[in-house]
């Protein structure tokens, strides 16, 4: 798939599932709020970043954590919804772009931070580049991403399910992978916690507007005993010496 074709698969995927998306994420925002207070340990005075940001979950639950929060995303959709399920919260300013090339001072930011977003990009080691860049010196970076098994069949097999489900996933990274992306950039490791979801099939699919024929080639493909791996890493950018 070419980077055009992503794209426009990407942008009509959340534009239609943008109101069932808010919907589910505005019920689990107190639950994503403890985990990211317990998780990251904000001071509470930290400017963060959200790339990728959809309809704000990320953002609008760092909201009470931090003192300001800019959230991005590429779906115009999205953005509105999430600006007017975050009409509330004076402190986080959501604003259009690819979280892959921002238009953002390098190093403006205490936390920089994406959500779910890596495997829905062409290529991952970009965003996770912005988030380096933009994350001051001493600075920290959080990475939230479903992660696929180690054994490259079982990687494969779930790839497979997962785009069949929703055409805007590119690649569920495996966690040696994602440690790699962060050595790439000197990320050192803070904190990492591996966690599994149980999901019911078919409100997964309803969430990605899977349906008719897609929805039954999905069934298909989805592997046994399907749960989801969630990885969850903090890292901190060195300080210059």
């Amino acid at each position: 798939m070419s980077d055009v074709t992503h794209a426009k698969a990407v942008q009509e995927r959340f534009a239609r599932t943008a109101q069932l998306v808010a919907e589910r994420e505005q019920r689990g925002r107190e639950a994503l709020r403890e985990r990211l207070r317990r998780f990251v340990q904000p001071r509470g005075d930290e400017r963060a970043l959200d790339a990728g940001t959809g309809t704000g979950a990320l953002a609008l639950a760092l909201a009470a954590l931090v003192r300001e929060v800019v959230a991005v995303d590429v779906v115009p959709e999205q953005i509105e919804l999430a600006r007017r399920q975050g009409a509330e919260f004076t402190n986080v300013t959501f604003i259009a772009g690819d979280a892959t090339r921002l238009a953002l001072d390098s190093g403006s930011f205490d936390l920089t931070a994406c959500l779910r977003t890596l495997h829905h990009v062409a290529r991952p080691e970009l965003v996770v580049a912005e988030l380096t860049r933009l994350a001051r010196p001493g600075g920290l970076v959080l990475v939230v991403d479903q992660v696929a098994p180690v054994d490259p069949l079982a990687a494969l097999e779930l790839n497979r399910f997962e785009r069949a489900r929703d055409p805007s996933t590119t690649r569920v990274l495996a966690e040696v992978d994602l440690r790699g992306l962060f050595e790439a950039n000197s990320l050192v490791m803070r904190r990492a916690e591996v966690l599994q979801e149980e999901r019911d099939l078919d409100s997964y699919l309803d969430l990605a507007g899977c349906e008719g024929d897609a929805r039954e080639r999905a069934r298909a493909l989805v592997p046994n005993g399907y749960r989801a791996t969630v990885g969850w890493y903090l890292l901190w950018k060195p300080a210059l010496s």
